[in-house]
């Protein structure tokens, strides 16, 4: 990945919980570091840079309102997060790898965690979806079930109805799921929200909770 964000200089990284913020399409990085004074403070947050170039901005892979996806595109983008990863994990012996992803990175966070799910201690989904790919289902149900948290506004016009009645399949079935809804939150996060995601990462993730003082 070229253009990461970090929470924490290089030197202060080793040994605590990574978690990894995957931003939405035609968006940015900056759009996730924003929610890192969010996070537990026990965490190194990372957001990196979606590849393909989105109109000035970055996505994951091409979408059309109908999230229809190229999945050599899907499984290329998460094979290079993956390499990445092993990199990282390899330099600061991370403690856990956790995943947050919004809209589009929702998709692309339960990819990794379909290619990998023994990788992934927990995982965040934020107004987005699971692809819909027969060839990633051959080898689900996963056996390792992802403590998951999937927070949106029933509301939501962006992600189209039928991707959102997949994605409740799918997640019921294959994560140990947490569903919480949002009224008027629209295609957005929220301080409330944020704060949930936050209480569940701490019970999820060991070393994620840093008390103050």
């Amino acid at each position: 990945m070229e253009t990461v964000i970090w929470s924490r200089p290089e030197n202060e990284r080793a040994g605590t919980p990574l978690l990894l913020m995957l931003h939405g399409y035609g968006s940015n990085e900056s759009r996730m570091s924003a929610l890192f004074p969010g996070m537990p403070a026990g965490f190194t947050c990372a957001a990196p840079r979606a590849p393909v170039d989105i109109s000035g901005d970055w996505g994951w892979f091409l979408l059309d309102y109908f999230l229809a996806n190229d999945f050599a595109e899907v499984v290329g983008a998460a094979t290079k997060v993956l390499a990445w990863l092993d990199t990282e994990m390899a330099k600061h012996h991370f403690s856990s790898v956790s995943v947050v992803g919004f809209s589009q990175g929702m998709a692309m966070a339960t990819t990794l965690i379909r290619l990998r799910p023994e990788m992934f201690t927990a995982g965040v989904g934020l107004s987005g979806f699971v692809l819909h790919n027969e060839l990633l289902a051959t080898m689900e149900p996963l056996a390792h079930k992802v403590p998951f948290f999937w927070a949106r506004d029933p509301q939501d016009l962006v992600i189209n109805p039928d991707a959102t009645e997949f994605t409740a399949v799918w997640l019921a079935a294959n994560t140990d799921l947490q569903h919480a809804r949002y009224e008027g939150l629209g295609h957005n996060t929220s301080a409330e929200e944020l704060a949930d995601v936050a209480s569940f990462l701490t019970a999820n993730v060991p070393g994620s909770f840093v008390p103050h003082g």
